[in-house]
């Protein structure tokens, strides 16, 4: 067990976040979770909630506190290609908020989750998620940058009828890489490695990388 984190969590009322915060708690660690006065009842019990809006840099640095780690989980629900303008407005309004306000506050640790790269589809998302860990890099912020491709769980299983597919692309060279960088990680396991980076952050100044097959070795 690792000593106690202060962590401010964006997005807790979300997908990830539901499942992330009672795993942070359970590990004894101090969770507080931005969210908007509509969205309050929806913050996992355990969890301090704190008003705010994750899209205003103002609003983010008011909730946080010097040497926390941060872990940023806003983004647009169930990303197609046909929320291109959501990306921009919440996924790269969000972590341009979250830079701006950890800079400023001087943070310990950014946890953030981006996407896997390269890929065909989704280009407006690759591209905002992209923009953030150039943001991110420029800051010169101390941070973790999770790339999951599809993270499985309840309501979210649809491309699970895709998996007899990535499994026969891991199996040829030409193809393996490929696969494993776009394969599908599972809410437990993407729950498990964020844990695993609050736990351990790179050194100070640097960026660590966490892909898919990293993802999943976190979660075993």
């Amino acid at each position: 067990m690792s000593k106690a984190i202060d962590l401010l969590v964006t997005g807790g009322t979300g997908y990830v976040g539901r499942h992330l915060i009672p795993a942070l708690l359970a590990r004894g660690h101090r969770v507080r979770a931005l969210a908007r006065e509509t969205s309050l009842a929806r913050v996992p019990a355990g969890a301090q909630a704190v008003v705010g809006d994750a899209l205003d840099a103002d609003s983010v640095a008011a909730a946080l506190r010097p040497d926390d780690t941060v872990v940023h989980l806003v983004g647009t629900p169930h990303p197609s290609p046909a929320k291109a303008k959501q990306f921009e407005e919440i996924d790269l309004a969000s972590i341009r908020a979250t830079v701006n306000a950890a800079r400023r506050v001087g943070i310990g640790h950014l946890v953030y989750v981006s996407v896997a790269q390269p890929a065909l589809v989704m280009r407006a998302y690759l591209w905002v998620r992209g923009l953030g860990e150039t943001m991110i890099k420029e800051a010169g912020l101390t941070a973790t940058v999770l790339r999951p491709w599809y993270v499985l769980g309840p309501g979210h299983r649809w491309p699970i009828v895709l998996l007899p597919f990535y499994k026969i692309a891991e199996c040829f060279p030409s193809t393996r890489e490929s696969g494993e960088r776009l394969g599908f990680v599972t809410i437990d396991q993407m729950a498990s490695a964020l844990v695993h980076a609050v736990e351990n952050p790179p050194d100070g100044g640097k960026i660590r990388i966490i892909d898919v097959p990293a993802i999943r070795r976190a979660g075993k």
